[in-house]
């Protein structure tokens, strides 16, 4: 999905300064060469990880973008989130808001520099806000879930203060700011926007390699901390076995998310290793497209009672790696799951009796039932990565089990966003932070007309959520949330794999890394080398 055509055009709307702010600095992604050469690094980070967006870091054209801006140690947000999903203050220093939650006022932190040696001011601050203001609509990261088009954003450089003012209340903007969409880039100097984002992160790109290849990166020489690796090379890898074998060989140092329970555990016996896990947020799901067969709401209720999702989550192949549950919000956050009512728990025999009584039958005796005289074929869209094709194959065949047929179509990351984004499918499988705000707003808002990818529709639904994102008071927006789960419960909205914990493994050439619940922050200071 990502639009290059508009991101040229952006080059020519924005007023772009090819002269660097200081020493060090980088206006392209081979810039950073004034930067300690090759042969005079000494520590160098051999990271394995999958490629999301064909590798690109441009935080408009897809929301997989953004997030590895962030991961790569590029850019830094004006907040991020700890272990716990509060939020801290990171680019920022302090902040106020007024009564009304509509006026906020953030003082950045003295002495913040981008990796071109330009310095971190509140022009520049609001500078990127309005670039998203201006590209966010050609791509498909939907930065207006997090801060609204309508927001107005002044800057005072002689205070160091950025004031946003918006036209409805936040109950928790600066969650919302923490999202990787909102981290802030130097716009003004970005010549390539798909593989040349210019941030305050530890870690700058030296060259993009290539896609399915992976980066160059540097440390960055602007950086306000000491940054232990001079080089850290980020190799793409398609699966967890290629994760795996690199790990072993010693081809890298660090992975991310092995999904083989078989290796993790092997890594875990081995003292050679060292496995990092973090209870997660995130839920594994399937959207269900209503723009298509799966509108019947009885087929969705049988298709949701002919699968044993217990059973899958608890199989030899995902061995615990997910949580078994039914609600798009994990049971371990605090939003009632205890309390929901799933009617739709596993019974094939009472799946396939609704189907007999809706008319949704096999006539012609090939296995496959029909409806309005077409076989049911669903076309289930997926990707390998965090067990999603496993859990595909398991739903496709329980499926076929109660006389649905179902097709595989699985191929990368980027494949399966675009299927999802032009809705070119019946299933697509995903695993998302639930909580990326620290906050289920902007989770939840992938139900909601207005931001929907599934074309689910509810007024009930619709309410709540627009209720949800004016409601300041915390026991309010739980009841909210709990209310809201309950009616995609009810619909059979959703198809949920479970809630997955995410990790990091390396070997003894580092002393310390860590997998973070947020997920967002790979790349960072905390990652050191052994002595």
């Amino acid at each position: 999905m990502k639009k290059r055509a508009a991101f040229l055009l952006a080059a020519g709307l924005m007023v772009i300064s090819l002269t660097a702010c200081g020493s060090g600095s980088s206006t392209s992604t081979e810039g950073a060469s004034t930067a300690k050469t090759l042969d005079s690094r000494e520590k160098v980070l051999n990271f394995g990880c999958q490629m999301y967006d064909d590798g690109s870091v441009s935080t408009v054209s897809g929301e997989s973008s953004g997030w590895n801006c962030m991961r790569y140690g590029i850019s830094e947000g004006l907040f991020k989130f700890n272990d716990a999903m509060e939020v801290e203050p990171w680019l920022a220093e302090s902040y106020t808001v007024n009564e009304a939650h509509t006026e906020w006022v953030i003082k950045l932190k003295e002495g913040i520099v981008f990796s071109d040696g330009c310095p971190l001011t509140a022009t520049k601050v609001k500078a990127y806000f309005e670039y998203l203001k201006e590209m966010g609509p050609s791509g498909s990261a939907k930065p207006e879930k997090y801060l609204e088009y309508e927001a107005v954003v002044t800057a005072d450089d002689e205070a160091n203060t950025v004031t946003i003012v918006t036209s409805k209340p936040y109950a928790n903007l600066p969650g919302q700011l923490a999202h990787p969409t909102m981290a802030i880039l130097d716009v003004e100097h970005i010549t390539d926007f798909d593989n040349g984002a210019i941030g305050t992160g530890p870690y700058m790109i030296q060259e993009f390699i290539g896609v399915g290849v992976g980066y160059d990166m540097v440390k960055n020489p602007n950086y306000r901390e000491n940054v232990p690796y001079d080089e850290v090379k980020i190799l793409f890898m398609g699966d967890a076995s290629a994760k795996t074998m690199a790990l072993q060989s010693g081809q890298v140092d660090l992975v991310e998310n092995i999904t083989n329970v078989t290796d993790i555990q092997k890594f875990q016996e081995d003292e050679n290793f060292t496995v990092d896990i973090a209870s997660g947020v995130r839920c594994g799901f399937s959207w269900m497209n209503f723009n298509g067969v799966l509108a019947n709401k009885t087929l969705r209720q049988a298709i949701l009672m002919g699968i044993d999702y217990e059973e899958i989550c608890n199989s030899k192949t995902i061995g615990g790696l997910y949580t078994p549950g039914f609600s798009v919000l994990p049971k371990t956050l605090n939003y009632g799951y205890d309390k929901l009512e799933n009617p739709y728990s596993y019974d094939p025999e009472k799946a396939k009796e609704l189907l007999d009584d809706a008319g949704i039958v096999d006539t012609d005796g090939d296995g496959i039932r029909e409806l309005d005289g077409e076989n049911i074929n669903l076309r289930y869209v997926s990707y390998e990565n965090r067990l999603l094709n496993d859990f595909s194959d398991a739903h496709i065949q329980y499926l076929t089990e109660i006389g649905i047929g179902c097709t595989a179509d699985y191929g990368s990351s980027d494949d399966q966003w675009s299927k999802l984004a032009a809705g070119e499918y019946d299933f697509n499988n995903n695993n998302w932070i639930t909580v990326g705000t620290g906050d289920p707003l902007a989770f939840m808002a992938n139900w909601a007309t207005e931001s929907t990818y599934c074309s689910y529709s509810n007024p009930e639904y619709d309410a709540l959520y627009d209720e949800l994102k004016g409601e300041m008071d915390p026991d309010k927006r739980e009841e909210l949330v709990f209310q809201m789960q309950q009616i995609l419960i009810d619909d059979a909205a959703v198809l949920i794999d479970g809630y997955y914990n995410s990790s990091m493994i390396y070997s003894k050439n580092v002393a310390t890394a860590h997998i973070h619940t947020a997920d967002y922050y790979w790349l960072s200071t905390e990652i050191i080398p052994a002595e």
